[in-house]
């Protein structure tokens, strides 16, 4: 694989043509010639920029999570100080790209049945999004819970994280619904790390 840093806009044109082929027919249907098609570059240009399928498979993943964990951030901070909206924000925009994006879903959920050729460089990166995610709310939390306990923060997170895939995996309501329940649970937890010791 050939490793590149930054982006440029053949590179994001070539990935975004990548990822619309994927989600349209599945990564084992997609081929590199129909990928510069879509682009508009020639084949040996996909290959330059990415060296093999593997490659593009590779930078097709690392979009994925970059981008979610990037919607997680700014649904937490858009709320501000206000915990319970923040936590409702950032948990229904993941249920709801999980439920629309089956390449967020495969990562989040390191679920089987999906393209079996590009799901290894999806499910890696379960273990990484779901501790950046889990970042995500121990910083935002303890910008906004100033004193609170860091061991019970990073509690509160990874729990909350883990309860929002475990609902991707196997919804039992609607999104909004289980949104509030887990946001309301959300504030249970991360106020357990301010409270005084007894």
């Amino acid at each position: 694989m050939i490793e590149r840093s930054g982006t440029t806009p053949v590179r994001d044109s070539i990935v975004d043509a990548a990822r619309a082929l994927t989600v349209a027919t599945g990564w084992d249907g997609v081929r590199m010639g129909a990928v510069a098609g879509a682009a508009g570059v020639s084949r040996q240009t996909v290959y330059n920029e990415f060296g093999s399928k593997a490659g593009l498979a590779e930078a097709l993943a690392r979009r994925e999570v970059d981008t979610f964990v990037g919607d997680v951030r700014a649904a937490l901070l858009a709320n501000g100080a206000d915990v319970r909206a923040g936590a409702y924000a950032a948990i229904a925009h993941t249920l709801t790209t999980a439920a629309e994006n089956p390449l967020v879903k495969a990562i989040l959920s390191s679920a089987r049945g999906g393209s079996d050729e590009l799901l290894p460089y999806l499910t890696t990166r379960a273990e990484v999004v779901l501790t950046e995610a889990s970042g995500a709310l121990i910083d935002w939390a303890g910008d906004h819970l100033p004193g609170a306990d860091q061991a019970t923060l990073a509690f509160a997170a990874d729990t909350t994280v883990r309860l929002v895939v475990s609902h991707i995996v196997l919804p039992r309501a609607p999104i909004d619904q289980t949104a509030a329940a887990l946001a309301d649970l959300a504030v249970h937890l991360f106020s357990a790390a301010v409270r005084p010791p007894h």
